[in-house]
């Protein structure tokens, strides 16, 4: 074949990859307008007017309401509330803040703006194929079709450790693919999630540096390395990949699940508040437009009812680690109930010496504790369900930052933020092998 017919194949290819990303753009919501509040209230009795604003967040209107998205929700006066509000409710949610005297700025001042540099920097990134994953940029954000691949690349490449499990298919029949590092047969395990709230797309392009640290690390790095002589470690990348799709596709903020609740206009479920552990409880909402909904029943999402069974199935796994953003917390139970879990000195102390690890190559500060004590009282969580399986070693992380980007976090950041919390991970990780039970 005449070597001008591949430089043209190369050529129209790009062309289709930056057309089809062309038309994904035009056809997606646009948050031009939409501004990011920070609201800081002074006392109990603010705080209850900033919930009483979430419980009525579909402002006056006729037919069509617009949610205002609540991206730190109002909880005590110590921590700050960040609320997206649409162009068109500015005036009335600014107008209500200045009636009762509550504090705000301005943390993000047009959401559109970011969102398209955001896309700039990946249709930039589009233009180069990986061969391999050596070749995959860690630095910027991808695709759920880019991911998958990059996880067949990482198996191909290391075939006598890495492995993929398909755990169960997503709402609209999307793979659960479940990277496996294993060096020997019938051993412990130790869970890795990121993703599952899909917004959070720095918690799944960690989740892909995370993948190749391992891959890379194994019988170079002492401590992984005996960290997988004796544990497998599982890493679900995409833990919601329906969700993840939308919002590529359709809804760069959307954040939950995407399959229909019948009677109601409104869309999925908060895959964090569907666990069976205090179900339907405080902290989790029982109306399918909120952000919080915990679904009809316990599991009833089946990127939830998949891991369920995966660890039950299991039954050996001693660490479960789930990667969210952002705020800069590390989490333990219990988020339901005041009571502290009955391993709380240790986790506690094992928290402490993560983020320390963390801490150390950027000065990254981050609070820790109980969910609820640290944020807010949460029902139906997975590191809930799973401490109450037996598995001490439950944590969840919330990934930069403190509230300059929240969502929208650039992708020059990706790699301090995956490099930190790697090495608060192996702290975690060494912990769980050293200490067995």
């Amino acid at each position: 074949m005449p070597q001008g017919s591949s430089a043209t194949r190369g050529t129209m290819r790009k062309l289709l990859i930056l057309a089809s990303l062309i038309l994904a753009i035009f056809g997606r919501k646009t948050f031009e307008g939409h501004q990011v509040l920070r609201i800081t209230a002074a006392n109990d009795v603010q705080i209850s007017l900033l919930k009483n604003l979430t419980d009525h967040e579909y402002l006056e209107c006729l037919s069509t309401c617009v949610q205002l998205d609540f991206w730190r929700e109002p909880v005590h006066e110590s921590l700050p509330v960040d609320v997206r509000v649409p162009s068109t409710n500015l005036h009335r949610v600014k107008s209500f803040l200045k009636n009762n005297k509550i504090h705000y700025k301005i943390m993000i001042q047009d959401l559109q703006v970011l969102v398209d540099k955001e896309q700039q920097e990946m249709m930039r990134s589009h233009a180069h194929q990986p061969k391999s994953t050596e070749d995959f940029d860690y630095a910027n954000y991808h695709t759920l079709d880019e991911i998958y691949s990059f996880i067949d690349m990482l198996v191909k490449e290391n075939p006598q450790l890495v492995s993929k499990i398909v755990i169960g298919k997503s709402y609209e029949r999307r793979p659960l693919n479940v990277l496996k590092f294993s060096t020997g047969s019938n051993r412990p395990g130790i869970w890795i999630d990121t993703g599952i709230h899909s917004r959070e797309w720095v918690t799944q392009a960690c989740g892909t540096w995370f993948a190749k640290m391992i891959a890379t690390s194994y019988k170079r790095d002492r401590a992984l390395t005996a960290i997988l002589n004796k544990f497998d470690i599982f890493l679900e990348i995409v833990t919601n990949p329906d969700g993840f799709q939308f919002t590529h596709t359709s809804d760069r903020m959307w954040r939950k699940t995407r399959k229909p609740n019948p009677g109601s206009p409104c869309i999925g479920v908060d895959p964090n508040r569907n666990w069976d552990v205090n179900f339907g409880g405080p902290g989790s909402f029982n109306n399918p437009c909120d952000e919080r909904y915990y679904g009809p029943y316990a599991n009833s999402e089946s990127e939830v009812k998949a891991i369920v069974d995966f660890v039950k199935s299991h039954g050996k796994l001693k660490a479960f680690v789930s990667i969210h953003s952002y705020s800069q917390f590390l989490l333990y139970p219990y988020g339901y109930t005041e009571t502290p879990c009955r391993d709380q000195a240790e986790l506690y102390n094992l928290a402490w010496k993560a983020v320390t690890a963390l801490s150390r190559p950027y000065g990254t500060r981050y609070r820790f504790g109980s969910i609820i004590n640290v944020i807010y009282q949460a029902s139906g969580s997975s590191i809930d369900w799973t401490y109450n399986q037996g598995i001490k070693y439950s944590y969840a992380f919330e990934l930069r930052d403190t509230g300059h980007f929240g969502f929208a976090l650039p992708a020059d950041q990706i790699i301090p933020t995956a490099y930190e919390t790697w090495l608060a991970l192996m702290v975690i990780m060494e912990h769980t092998k050293n200490n067995p039970y």
